[in-house]
């Protein structure tokens, strides 16, 4: 048994979407007793610290409708069924980006919000940008804007609330811990 296990007893999908599938679980909970968990599944998603050259940090501003304003973040998206993490990262890199690179380092995986969502979220690295000769179409509701950014300048975005996601800001976090090094 795994330590405070909550079984399952029944599930009811409540709405399955392009991105999100939303279920209401009934659990037994370790002591016996009953309660409902509202549980978001995710496919996953892929984000890329790209870094260029001159040692600046390649970033997207876009609008996020949940938040009602733009935030700048590092390039992202989601995994298509059966993908691996590395595709997902390339495809993302060149359609947000305009670049693409022949080497791609693994950071990290996290849950993004595990109280209630499956999200894994994958970042990898790269300092070997090369810039496409000819732009990879991108998702046809996604309207992005280049911001490149040395890291100071990304660490005062941060403090500014301009960076404001969790992504983002583990890449500034895990970047400033690089340069400690």
């Amino acid at each position: 048994m795994k330590k405070f296990e909550e079984k399952t007893l029944y599930t009811e999908t409540v709405y399955n979407g392009k991105v999100v599938k939303l279920q209401v679980d009934d659990v037994e909970l370790p002591d016996g007793k009953t309660a409902k968990r509202e549980i978001i599944k995710h496919p996953g998603a892929v984000a890329v610290i790209p870094i260029t050259a001159d040692n600046k940090i390649v970033f997207v501003e876009q609008y996020r409708k949940p938040l009602e304003k733009s935030i700048i973040e590092i390039p992202a998206g989601k995994l298509e069924k059966g993908e691996e993490p590395e595709v997902t990262a390339m495809r993302e890199l060149e359609e947000e980006t305009g670049y693409t690179t022949n080497h791609l380092q693994f950071v990290a995986s996290f849950y993004t919000s595990p109280g209630f969502a499956d999200e894994l979220m994958y970042i990898y690295l790269t300092d070997q940008l090369e810039l496409l000769e000819e732009k990879v179409a991108g998702d046809e509701d996604e309207f992005v804007e280049l911001r490149e950014l040395s890291l100071e300048e990304a660490k005062e975005y941060v403090k500014t609330n301009r960076i404001h996601d969790a992504k983002t800001n583990f890449a500034v976090l895990y970047l400033e811990s690089m340069e400690r090094k």
